[in-house]
């Protein structure tokens, strides 16, 4: 019984390492060309939440966002509430490297992140990719940390708005994704 109880999770976590996830070569949804420096300048609300791999919502946020532009460097404040009232705050560095292209890719670093946070736009998307120690609440002591990577994946909507789903994964194996709609305020 316990080796059939194994095949099914490795079967399980077989055919959810094989759902599908967006390319930088998927055809454009939009006429919209998207900007990474140009739609984070400035001052932006989002809203969103993170669902396990079984799709139960576990957590949900809004985030008070403020982006600075200086021609060579777009520094991301973020400010995070979450729905049980805790805070945190995220600031991101971000630069483009490479040769100047319209779609030259980024670099990216902040306080959790490992190593370089490495991206690229494409049309109207970007592609954002890193691993990071994620704050994690706990009901009975002081919050732990949790290392997951991302595979975020962002959609211009027009120039005021942005769809964002971010796909996680602990130790190779998807653990869930974050849905967020961000809205350019200022």
């Amino acid at each position: 019984m316990r080796v059939l109880a194994l095949g099914v999770v490795a079967a399980l976590a077989g055919l959810a390492g094989c759902t599908g996830k967006p390319a930088l070569t998927d055809a454009a949804l939009t006429k919209e060309d998207f900007a990474l420096e140009r739609f984070f300048n400035g001052k932006l609300t989002a809203r969103g939440q993170f669902q396990d791999v079984f799709g139960t919502v576990r957590r949900s946020f809004v985030a008070d966002i403020t982006g600075d532009w200086d021609g060579t460097r777009l520094r991301l404040v973020e400010d995070f509430t979450y729905e049980d009232g805790s805070t945190e705050q995220r600031v991101w560095t971000l630069r483009k490297v490479g040769p100047v292209t319209a779609d030259q890719p980024w670099e990216g670093t902040a306080p959790g992140v490992i190593g370089v946070a490495r991206g690229q736009e494409a049309g109207d998307r970007f592609n954002w990719r890193y691993t990071i120690d994620l704050p994690v609440p706990s009901a009975t002591g002081p919050a732990t940390t949790t290392r997951v990577s991302f595979d975020d994946w962002m959609w211009a909507q027009g120039a005021r708005h942005l769809f964002n789903r971010a796909y996680m994964k602990k130790y190779g194996l998807d653990v869930g994704d974050v849905s967020i709609s961000f809205e350019k305020t200022r």
